[in-house]
């Protein structure tokens, strides 16, 4: 069953680095975008970033310049680096594919 996986998450301290990776997420035939969102405790669901097939990249007004996603050539793996990160970004990380398949999440806690 095709269903996203993430790995790469864990703590780091403010001003840090992290990089998460979805793979799992089905053929380079199938897919024509993936997206990372979020949700820390107690908040909604939300947009962090989101690549096309055709290499249009998103990205929530957030992040802008702390975080970068892109993708393996082959479309095996889709990347979420992370720098300069803040303890607001701490929170679950989930990986999706054509806003329909979701990963199971990835705990990312920034702190000192």
């Amino acid at each position: 069953q095709v269903q996203p996986v993430e790995s790469g998450g864990g703590l780091v301290q403010p001003g840090g680095s992290l990089r998460l990776s979805c793979t799992n997420f089905g053929s380079i035939f199938s897919i024509y975008i993936i997206s990372w969102y979020r949700q820390a405790p107690g908040k909604q669901r939300e947009l962090v970033a989101s690549i096309s097939k055709g290499g249009t990249t998103n990205y929530a007004d957030s992040v802008k310049g702390r975080f970068t996603i892109y993708r393996d050539n082959a479309w095996n793996t889709v990347y979420l680096q992370m720098n300069s990160l803040k303890p607001e970004d701490t929170a679950v990380y989930y990986c999706n594919a054509n806003y329909n398949l979701w990963g199971q999440g990835i705990q990312v806690t920034v702190s000192s």
